[in-house]
């Protein structure tokens, strides 16, 4: 017989924190960044790479 599988508890702990960083790495945020600001994905990542992956820098950075 398997061994069940232990089900795992899902908070919402880690995801504030999450929403708080720009994956500088992952397409799909710089792209969401970008859009959301209105510059491009190279320029987000720039932003990224000069303040660091905290959301209110970058976006300040952008000029939003």
């Amino acid at each position: 017989m398997a061994a069940a599988k232990k089900a795992t508890k899902k908070t919402a702990r880690g995801r504030k924190q999450d929403r708080a960083r720009v994956a500088g790495g992952q397409n799909y945020e710089v792209g969401y960044e970008a859009k959301k600001t209105g510059r491009s994905a190279s320029a987000v990542k720039k932003a990224v790479k000069k303040v660091g992956n905290s959301r209110k820098r970058v976006e300040k950075r952008l000029g939003r």
